[in-house]
């Protein structure tokens, strides 16, 4: 496209210009969640911003393997398991379609992998080998069956997030008992008489279970090779579990993600979005506050995906109200000049994207293009050209309201059902409304209005003829 695509690297503090490993290829990974309990709106964000890099990405001529991991064994799943007297594999696949189909509901496109980390016991085994055997990590001598990583005995930790051994407090993912150093971290961890029978393997080091840490480190290396593209999750993930990524998987000779892409997090009040706090609001949350998924989706692409979201209904308000602006035309110029395929994208646009991913002034220029795309609908100009434009945009974001998936094609026969018949009871209320204008009876036209108001059905005359949509966008 002309224009070199530019990405912040945590790594360097930098942004760089994007050189993948392999010409026109390009390896994504992503953190994904902790299915001890359903995902808040805060993981969400991570999904979007994670799906609009792999679509400009694609849309720049890239093809993407994306890995989303699934962290199903974990002090916290196993936390849960005690809590509720619950198998810890039930509540974890329990979330985990909990979670797939809030991503299917925001449109996020399925990763091409997606690898649970229970599937992944003996790559574990085998790195955890292969630390040891370097001289990174060591057993516990303490009869624990635990394994831990050195960390002093890696001179570069500390790389990524600014955290140096000396000024760091003890790990607390495990006793400091059996450590060298208490800043230490778990490989492996032994068998416990307090958690779950079942949530433990055989190992070299006797029956224990992961650390959290060695499992993406497993899993990158497992789908995407000793290196690769784009190492990406939330900010909060920087340390310490980014960094004793970096380590372990470089002690064991990987050279791992060549960038790393944090995005920010998302705020309630002044706290972070966080499920040990309770301070969390899921997608159903969100839906009774009127809104649409395609609407939330637009709330989390809208700001720069390194910024902080202070989460507000009102600006949550407001971001739909942008959206239905946008889709407003769309459904008025299709009207118009019927379904034009999406087109070239604006060279603003493509700078906008190109520039570290820089969303809220791609969407300006999307925004200008519909004021243009609606001065040209009232004054009875073609409108092909402006709505190719604001679909080819649209199509990047994963909005475009033509799409099979907020169409509701994507949904099957029932929502098409529902549509039509929607759709023919209102035509039979605007033909006994257009009766009672030929007449001019203006008061029984303007009863059929308020009555389809009252009722959620909003009526706009135009040049062609009415139209009609649903009261706030539903």
């Amino acid at each position: 496209m002309g224009v070199t695509l530019r990405l912040y690297d945590s790594a360097t503090r930098t942004v760089r210009d994007f050189v993948p490993r392999t010409p026109g290829q390009v390896g994504m990974y992503l953190c994904g969640l902790t299915v001890q309990s359903g995902p808040h709106i805060g993981h969400l964000r991570s999904g979007v911003n994670n799906d609009v890099l792999r679509r400009w990405l694609m849309r720049s001529g890239f093809k993407v393997t994306m890995v989303r991991n699934i962290t199903d064994i974990d002090d916290k799943v196993l936390a849960k398991s005690i809590e509720q007297s619950e198998p810890f594999w039930a509540i974890a696949y329990r979330n985990e379609l909990v979670l797939g189909a809030a991503y299917r509901a925001l449109n996020v496109l399925s990763p091409t992998y997606e690898p649970r980390a229970t599937g992944h016991i003996p790559e574990m085994h085998q790195l955890i080998g292969q630390l040891i055997e370097g001289g990174h990590a060591y057993p516990a001598t303490d009869g624990s069956g635990d394994v831990y990583f050195d960390v002093r005995s890696y001179p570069d930790y500390g790389e990524l997030s600014g955290q140096r051994p000396d000024a760091m407090e003890p790990a607390a993912d495990a006793p400091a008992r059996a450590k060298r150093d208490p800043v230490d971290f778990a490989l492996w961890k032994g068998e416990r008489s307090d958690e779950p029978a079942e949530a433990y393997w055989p190992s070299p080091w006797g029956r224990g279970r992961p650390g959290w840490h060695i499992e993406c480190s497993a899993m990158c290396w497992r789908y995407l090779g000793a290196e690769f593209d784009i190492h990406g999750g939330g900010l909060d993930l920087l340390f310490p579990h980014h960094e004793n990524e970096v380590a372990q998987s470089r002690a064991a000779g990987l050279p791992f993600a060549r960038y790393w892409v944090h995005n920010g997090l998302l705020n309630l009040g002044a706290t972070k979005m966080s499920k040990s706090l309770g301070n969390v609001i899921d997608l159903d949350a969100l839906m009774s506050l009127g809104v649409r998924p395609a609407e939330v989706r637009y709330y989390l692409a809208q700001p720069h995906y390194r910024s902080v979201i202070d989460f507000s209904e009102a600006a949550l308000q407001e971001a739909a109200t942008a959206y239905r602006r946008v889709e407003s035309f769309v459904v008025h110029a299709v009207e118009r000049v019927g379904a034009v395929e999406p087109g070239e994208l604006p060279a603003e646009f493509v700078e906008a994207m190109d520039d570290d991913l820089n969303t809220s002034r791609a969407l300006a220029v999307l925004h200008d293009a519909v004021r243009l795309g609606n001065a040209a609908l009232a004054a009875d100009e073609d409108v092909k050209e402006p709505l190719a434009r604001v679909r080819a945009m649209l199509d990047t974001f994963g909005l475009d309201p033509l799409e099979a998936h907020w169409s509701g094609a994507a949904a099957g026969g029932a929502a098409d059902d529902l549509t039509s018949t929607v759709d023919a009871l209102v035509q039979l209320a605007l033909q006994q409304r257009e009766l009672a204008r030929t007449r001019r009876d203006w008061t029984a036209a303007d009863a059929v209005r308020d009555q389809l108001r009252q009722a959620g059905v909003i009526v706009e005359d135009t040049p062609h003829g009415p139209r009609w949509s649903i009261a706030n966008g539903r």
